[in-house]
């Protein structure tokens, strides 16, 4: 198991408890919370700056330094450990599919390996937010369209042919962060059309006061945005464990058994 450093939010991070069966940390006070959103807001206004004055000036292996450093930066004012263990994959072309918890999932998965996600379309119209997965290079794709669905395996071979590491969450969505939904394979088309590796990725979220898995982070059912955020500024003391299997190869599989290996494959990294 290796980590990427301690990466601890500073002494004003604080912790309040909206949902008292999610986590088992004692909440602190609201002011120390509000503290830390302030820090996170913050970081987001100096990711947009850098998208917009920087990066037209850098080179693509300086963009994905920074994004990772960014990200990096985003766990601790969050105060979220990352630990990673395994071994992302060194250089593409390469397809990570990871399971889906939380909006965090994004900056865990970038803070461990850069990589360019494919998001659901919706995401692109968010303020600030769809900016900032626009310039770090995120692929939109409108979900329920069997067309559009065409139309990114086609942009993402493309992108696995030059070599690149992108990331899926082929549940399609969050999950309760306990049991992993059924895998969706279309997006594997593209991997087995570019002939490229896949990398199983399993993503948990832990309470290291107890060694349990944390629902705090989790963005599921009747959550909003919000919701979630606010009892993640307001939790000390959780870790995202990003965990990276080995790698495979298509091996003649078609795309619905590579998912369900695949769903079988992360099943066992999060035990």
């Amino acid at each position: 198991m290796s980590s990427l450093g301690r990466y601890v939010a500073p002494s004003w991070a604080g912790s309040l408890r909206s949902n008292p069966e999610r986590a088992n940390q004692s909440p602190m006070s609201n002011g120390r919370a509000a503290w830390r959103l302030g820090w996170v807001l913050i970081h987001l206004v100096v990711g947009l700056a850098t998208i917009f004055f920087k990066f037209p000036r850098l080179s693509q292996a300086q963009k994905e330094m920074r994004v990772q450093v960014w990200s990096l930066q985003m766990l601790a004012c969050l105060g979220i450990r990352l630990i990673v263990k395994g071994t992302p994959a060194a250089q593409g072309p390469v397809l990570l599919v990871a399971n889906h918890i939380s909006w965090l999932d994004i900056s865990a998965l970038h803070a461990a390996r850069y990589c360019r996600f494919v998001s659901k379309s919706d995401v692109k119209g968010w303020p600030v937010i769809g900016r900032l997965a626009e310039g770090v290079g995120t692929l939109f794709i409108e979900r329920q369209s069997r067309r559009d669905t065409r139309r990114i395996v086609h942009h993402m071979t493309a992108s696995l042919a030059a070599g690149d590491v992108l990331a899926v969450f082929p549940e399609g969505t969050t999950g309760d962060g306990v049991h992993l939904l059924p895998f969706h394979g279309n997006l594997l088309q593209a991997a087995i059309a570019a002939d490229a590796s896949v990398q199983p990725v399993a993503l948990t979220f832990v309470d290291e006061s107890t060694g349990q898995n944390s629902q705090v982070p989790c963005y599921v059912g009747d959550d909003t945005l919000v919701a979630s955020v606010w009892r993640t500024v307001a939790t000390p003391g959780i870790a995202v464990h990003v965990h990276f299997g080995e790698i495979q190869k298509p091996e003649a599989r078609d795309r619905r058994t590579w998912a369900a290996d695949l769903h079988t494959a992360i099943t066992q990294l999060r035990e």
